[in-house]
């Protein structure tokens, strides 16, 4: 099921209170949040600790989703749960799925660095898609397009747009707040390429295949991942080919992520000289949600990485 953004739609009606939001992960709910500002605040569906791919709404949840005037949400790529939710909202009831929307540059799943982007957020493969393997599926496009920060930067313009078209009243104080927010993210932008300048050209490997978009903004490589996804165990091929290469010292640092067992990395990195990095978490499930959540996000990935070159320097 795809959701049209509802720009389309000229003759929604307008609310004559702010919006009730309703947001899928933190670091969207980041993003509208920032954008809503002091007029409200937007819902955020996915706990704390809780994995966005295999998520159970409760009852009162489901119910936000469904009494919600405006859902903002990566799309079923991401968060197949959400996507039978939907169902229960009223026909026509606006949705904005960033991962489809216009303008969003996405890419190809796979753990691998350069992989060739595609334009405007929809992959030839992308329909249909298998949700049930290893959470996700890994033939379409990868989903974790926040990644990238220009694509926030799309999105906020994109949120403002909606917000705009229910609240017309409010529609210069979502501009401004977008407008403030995209250049605090230019800021950070900044901020984060001259700390991941070091880390350019040091074969990294990341316990899933999450950092594609993160990898190619910022002239990384990735040289692999333990799993392609976060909720199956790998393949023993996979691990024999992946510690093939980190035997060859093709591999400076391997990464754990906050929500698994660390034991794994820590069994792959042993005697390959490759050294362990921090945890990594790249959708923010342990960060206290809120507007400042994104940034907080893209900050510990990127300290992560430098600070486990550095240890090399």
């Amino acid at each position: 099921m795809r959701y049209m953004i509802t720009l389309a739609f000229a003759s929604t009606p307008a609310f004559a209170e702010v919006p009730l939001v309703v947001t899928d992960i933190p670091p969207v709910h980041a993003l509208v949040a920032q954008v809503m500002g002091d007029l409200g605040q937007p819902t955020l569906l996915l706990a704390r600790g809780a994995d966005e791919h295999d998520f159970q709404l409760k009852p009162s949840q489901a119910a936000a989703v469904a009494g919600s005037d405006l859902v903002v949400w990566i799309g079923p790529e991401l968060t197949p749960w959400l996507d039978s939710a939907m169902e229960n909202r009223p026909a026509g009831a606006p949705a904005l799925a960033l991962l489809d929307a216009k303008g969003t540059v996405t890419r190809a799943y796979s753990g691998q660095n350069g992989d060739e982007k595609e334009e405007e957020g929809h992959s030839e493969t992308s329909e249909g898609q298998d949700h049930d393997h290893e959470g996700h599926s890994h033939d379409g496009t990868d989903p974790h397009a926040w990644l990238d920060p220009t694509n926030a930067q799309v999105w906020l313009g994109l949120i403002a747009a909606e917000l705009s078209l229910l609240d017309p009243e409010n529609a210069t104080v979502y501009a401004t707040n977008a407008a403030a927010a995209s250049d605090r993210i230019t800021a950070l932008d900044t901020k984060l390429a001259a700390l991941l300048a070091p880390v350019q050209g040091k074969p990294l490997v990341t316990f899933h295949a999450a950092y594609g978009y993160f990898g190619e903004h910022y002239g990384l490589t990735l040289a692999g991942s333990i799993a392609l996804g976060d909720a199956a165990s790998p393949g023993a091929l996979r691990l024999s080919e992946l510690r093939a290469t980190m035997e060859a010292g093709d591999v400076l640092c391997i990464f754990p992520e906050v929500q698994h067992d660390p034991a794994l990395v820590t069994q792959m990195a042993e005697g390959t000289g490759a050294r362990i990095g921090g945890a990594i978490d790249p959708v923010g499930s342990t960060l206290e949600p809120g507007p400042g959540a994104y940034a907080a996000l893209l900050t510990g990935i990127a300290q992560a990485l430098a600070d486990c070159v550095a240890e090399g320097a």
